[in-house]
């Protein structure tokens, strides 16, 4: 099995809302998300955004996950961060190195700055995967405020 990962593209948008559906509805997010959530998510991915990039991951000719990754700055760090906001593989190919290319493929990409991302606390096999790839627990809570 060669998993393919590339940028995403329009015509891989139905695919990509059907995952993040699926993903957004799982115990691995707290947060359910919306439909116009999905929408602005991949368009964002799509429009050449400074902030958004969206990745799939293929199988031959077949989308089996997705990745999303978002630029901030930390200054905790000092520097420049990537955050990998979300990483959804179908369930048929978790646990055969989608996740682990998907991480050393954004590492690859973006060498000389910080990653970050965020799981539930009880997701065990993704906490084990970032903490095998390096990620470290940070002691704090992350808080919110989207203007509701």
């Amino acid at each position: 099995m060669y998993i393919a990962i590339r940028k995403m593209q329009r015509g891989d948008a139905e695919v990509v809302i059907n995952m993040m559906r699926k993903f957004y509805n799982s115990p691995a997010v707290a947060t359910n998300g919306s439909e116009k959530i999905f929408a602005a998510n991949v368009e964002n991915c799509l429009d050449d955004s400074i902030c958004a990039a969206g990745f799939v991951f293929v199988d031959g000719e077949k989308i089996i996950g997705y990745g999303i990754t978002a630029r901030g700055y930390a200054t905790e760090f000092g520097g420049e961060c990537i955050w990998i906001e979300d990483i959804f593989i179908e369930a048929e190919y978790r646990g055969r190195g989608v996740g682990t290319k998907f991480i050393r493929y954004v590492k690859e990409l973006y060498p000389d700055k910080i990653l970050r991302l965020e799981t539930e606390p009880d997701n065990d096999a993704a906490l084990n995967l970032y903490e095998r790839l390096g990620f470290k627990k940070l002691p704090y809570l992350e808080l919110v405020c989207n203007g509701d």
